[in-house]
C-alpha cells in the first residue's frame, strides 16, 4: 500500500452497484486493503458490509446478498403509496422497510465506529443540499439516508437534519475522501450504460437512469477539481454495458465481468489504476447495434 491515507470511494448506481462486488473481489485477491471506505447510496450500502470484514471473506458474504436480491426488495411499490404520491398526500411513492429489514438482518455491527475498517456515508442535507458525511451513529439510519432517492423514498432524519441520497451532493464522494485526510482515492465507480438501444421502461427507471448520468458527469468534473490534491485511481467501469440501475436481473454477469476487467488492471497494483487510464471510459458514449 502507497505511503500516507487510501481511501476507497464507493458511487452511487442502483443495480450496478453489482459492480463494485467484483471489484472488491479483484482487490482482495490483490492484497489492497485501504485505510478507510467512503460510500455514497448504494455504495454507502456496499462499503459498510465491506468495513465488517474487509476481506475475501467479507466480500463473499456480499456477494452472496447481491446474488439474492430481487428489485422488489430494494423498491418495494405500492399502488396506493404511489396514488397518494400523484395526489400530493406523500411525498414519496415507497417505504424502505424491505431496505431497512435486509440491512439490520445482514450488516453484523449497529453503530457505523463499530466497524472494523473506518466507514464513512455520505447523505445530502435535503434543506440546502449540502454534502453530510456520517461517520459514526446508527449505521442503518445512516444508510437509508444516504439511499434515500428523492420521491422514491422518504427523507431520514438525523441530528433534526433531514437527509436523502448522497448522489445528490456526491454520486462518488471524492470530496468526502479528501476532507477525511485520504491521500490516495481509489474510486469504485458503477458505470453507466453505454449499449442501451432504447431508454429503460418506466418512470421510477428512467428517472434513475437520468440521475446516472447527471452522476457520471458530476464525476468527471471532481475527478478535475481533486486531480491535484490527491492522487486519484479509478478501476474502469464495464464498456460495453447494457444493463440499466433499474434492472436486478444481471447480477451474477456484472460481479464476473467487474471482477476479470479489474484483476487484469491490478495486474502491477494500484500503478494500473491512473485515473488517464481510465477517463476514456469514464467520459460518456455509446455503442450503436453490432458495434464493441
Amino acid at each position: 500500500m502507497a505511503e500516507g491515507k487510501t481511501a476507497f470511494v464507493l458511487a452511487g448506481g442502483g443495480s450496478l452497484g453489482a459492480v463494485q462486488v467484483g471489484m472488491l473481489k479483484a482487490l482482495s485477491q490483490a492484497g489492497i486493503v485501504p485505510d478507510l471506505v467512503v460510500g455514497a447510496s448504494v455504495g454507502a450500502i456496499n462499503a459498510a458490509y465491506y468495513a465488517a470484514a474487509p476481506d475475501a471473506d467479507g466480500v463473499a458474504r456480499l456477494e452472496r446478498i447481491w446474488l439474492g436480491l430481487r428489485r422488489t426488495d430494494i423498491f418495494p411499490l405500492s399502488t396506493r403509496l404511489t396514488l397518494l404520491g400523484l395526489l400530493g398526500r406523500r411525498d414519496f411513492f415507497a417505504l424502505p422497510g424491505r431496505l431497512h429489514d435486509l440491512i439490520a438482518a445482514q450488516l453484523p455491527y449497529r453503530n457505523l465506529e463499530d466497524a472494523a475498517l473506518p466507514c464513512h456515508v455520505v447523505a445530502t442535507d435535503a434543506l440546502n443540499g449540502k454534502e453530510i458525511i456520517l461517520s459514526s451513529g446508527e449505521a442503518s439510519q445512516a444508510l437509508l439516508a444516504s439511499a434515500a432517492i428523492p420521491a422514491v423514498f422518504p427523507a431520514v432524519v438525523i441530528g433534526n437534519r433531514p437527509l436523502m441520497d448522497g448522489g445528490i451532493a456526491s454520486h462518488t464522494p471524492i470530496s468526502a475522501a479528501v476532507a477525511l485526510g485520504a491521500t490516495h482515492v481509489v474510486i469504485l465507480p458503477t458505470g453507466t450504460p453505454c449499449a442501451l438501444q432504447a431508454p429503460p421502461h418506466g418512470a421510477l427507471a428512467i428517472a434513475l437512469h437520468a440521475i446516472n448520468l447527471l452522476a457520471m458527469r458530476q464525476l468527471l468534473a471532481d475527478v478535475d477539481r481533486f486531480a491535484e490534491r490527491c492522487e486519484l485511481l479509478a478501476l474502469p467501469p464495464l464498456c460495453p454495458l447494457a444493463v440499466n440501475t433499474f434492472d436486478f436481473s444481471h447480477t451474477a454477469e456484472l460481479i464476473a465481468r467487474a471482477e476479470a476487467s479489474a484483476v487484469h488492471c491490478l495486474r502491477d497494483g494500484l500503478a494500473g489504476l491512473k485515473v488517464g487510464h481510465t477517463r476514456r471510459l469514464l467520459v460518456p458514449h455509446s455503442h450503436r447495434a453490432g458495434h464493441g
